[in-house]
């Protein structure tokens, strides 16, 4: 059975040490800050059912999901149990980069979005220190067994199942330090980062919404001749009346 996420115990586990703190302070203040602006009825959170990232939506249904105990629902990410339409925000934190089948989540979640429904991703930036922290150092440890997945690329994803991208940011600039000291001495970074290495972040966030195009008017053949006939002629000028009225009024 496929989980959300394939690692989700070692998130858990990863996120209680000062290197996964860092990481979820901004993403639980970007979470917050983001949802709470999103209108609706349903809202799903898939994964991670020990950190709320739904806790400021104000939506009257808000539920977590996924194959781990915790969830509200118990589900396999890959064929989920909602009907289509149904679901008006859906955040996937941390879910594709450690799925064994990102593009089919990402499939289920264009399904289940009603139309101008939204989705928030979280994922980690393989494009910037943490990313190369991950090429040069051992794989086997969470976060670094993920399958980091690059901007341009989910962007792609999302543009071939209807999703179009409406906001972006990234967070934690800072080198990923084990310790609390080494992390606090480069917080400056944050604010530097915005400002000067805005796509260098070590996670982005990606809000998209669903776009369902409404029907094109086909306008009918007209029939040129027929329509001649219906329509009512324009009454005739009749000139000699017209010139002689011109030649009085001379």
């Amino acid at each position: 059975m496929l989980n959300c996420n394939l690692s989700e115990h070692s998130l858990n586990e990863w996120f209680a040490t000062a290197q996964g703190g860092y990481v979820l302070a901004r993403e639980q203040a970007f979470f917050d800050r983001t949802v709470g602006d999103i209108f609706g009825f349903n809202a799903l959170q898939l994964g991670l059912p020990d950190h709320d990232f739904l806790r400021s939506s104000r939506m009257p249904l808000r539920f977590s999901a996924g194959n781990q105990q915790g969830n509200t629902v118990r589900l396999i990410c890959t064929e989920l149990p909602f009907d289509s339409d149904s679901m008006d925000l859906t955040v996937l934190p941390h879910v594709l980069e450690f799925s064994e089948q990102p593009h089919q989540v990402l499939r289920e979640v264009a399904r289940v979005l009603m139309p101008e429904g939204n989705l928030i991703v979280s994922g980690f930036n393989p494009r910037s220190l943490w990313g190369m922290r991950r090429m040069i150092g051992n794989k086997q440890d969470y976060p670094w067994n993920g399958h980091f997945i690059t901007l341009p690329r989910l962007k792609d994803w999302l543009a071939l199942l209807g999703l179009e991208v409406v906001a972006g940011r990234f967070a934690a600039y800072a080198p990923p330090f084990r310790q609390s000291k080494w992390l606090d001495r480069f917080a400056f970074m944050e604010a530097a980062g915005d400002r000067w290495w805005a796509v260098s972040g070590g996670v982005y966030f990606l809000h998209a919404v669903k776009r369902v195009h409404g029907m094109r008017l086909i306008k009918p053949k007209w029939n040129e001749g027929l329509v001649s006939k219906l329509m009512p002629a324009a009454p005739k000028v009749n000139n000699k009346v017209t010139q002689r009225n011109k030649t009085d009024t001379e």
